[in-house]
């Protein structure tokens, strides 16, 4: 909370710690087997309640119209599932690359419903949140539910996991990946053989995105080689932003320092409970 009367809460980001492709439905979507993890760093929205019913986003994104945003969006749709009308002027901090596969937008609507949900009092439960989540994007629902988990199905089939949580460096290069390009792109390999959480634990996984990324993207698979100096480095999701885990801060900041100062980077520890989450749970 920063005031009385505005609710100010983490949209943490994630990293897919691999990412199958196993197939493409009849609809065009694609199935897949992912391993969601959060992170201790992320954008911060402020919540500040109006009762006129008007949703006023303070803060503009570059190439995204506020009707697009999905903070609007996600506002807009849970505004129709309340038994009131309230409104809210709500302001992002912004600190997720867009086009970086750490699940910015997906964050911010994930925390635009769980957290006008309470501010508003609408009293829907985590379910039915996850629910409109699924309708604003594959990757919301995670969010909402706040927990690392085993995906499947397109994404919302999710299994809650216990999984290490080391400290990552996240390296972000100076390009944004279009998930829609890299998904129709016919390189792109979509039989992987299904797996399990058990076959992931001893044997890991593999991102089937990073072939195509890597030659869509020079700035992607120059700095893949770089970082694969220091670490076993990975891209999350359909990239751009590629990460290595290490045991402990010490170890990621030392590795950052050797990279050269022209690359954004930042060093977060991995959550098995969201930080959304976890500051909800304080409050309460």
């Amino acid at each position: 909370m920063i005031a009385a009367d505005i609710l100010s809460l983490p949209a943490p980001a994630k990293l897919n710690l691999f990412l199958h492709i196993t197939g493409r439905r009849a609809d065009g979507y694609h199935t897949l087997q992912t391993l969601f993890q959060f992170l201790d760093y992320g954008d911060t929205l402020h919540f500040q309640p109006r009762s006129d019913g008007q949703i006023q986003l303070q803060t503009e994104l570059d190439g995204v119209s506020p009707a697009d945003n999905l903070i609007v969006r996600a506002a807009r749709l849970l505004q129709s599932h309340c038994p009131h009308t309230a409104g809210a002027n709500i302001r992002l901090d912004k600190r997720l690359p867009m086009g970086g596969g750490l699940g910015g937008g997906s964050s911010d609507a994930a925390t635009t419903l769980v957290g006008l949900n309470r501010l508003w009092q609408c009293g829907l439960n985590e379910d039915s949140l996850a629910e409109l989540g699924l309708q604003l994007g594959a990757d919301v629902p995670v969010f909402v539910r706040g927990r690392a988990a085993w995906a499947e199905g397109v994404g919302e089939q999710l299994t809650p996991v216990e999984v290490d949580e080391p400290w990552y460096l996240v390296v972000i290069p100076d390009c944004s990946v279009s998930t829609a390009e890299v998904f129709s792109d016919q390189r792109l390999t979509r039989d992987t053989a299904p797996i399990t959480l058990a076959a992931f634990r001893e044997h890991g996984g593999r991102n089937d995105c990073l072939p195509v990324v890597q030659a869509r993207y020079e700035a992607i698979h120059n700095t893949l080689i770089l970082l694969n100096n220091y670490c076993e480095a990975k891209m999350t999701g359909t990239g751009s932003c590629l990460f290595g885990a290490f045991p402990n801060e010490r170890e990621a900041d030392k590795v950052r320092a050797r990279l050269p100062a022209t690359l954004q980077t930042f060093v977060a520890r991995g959550c098995n409970v969201s930080p959304l989450h976890r500051q909800l749970n304080k409050a309460a």
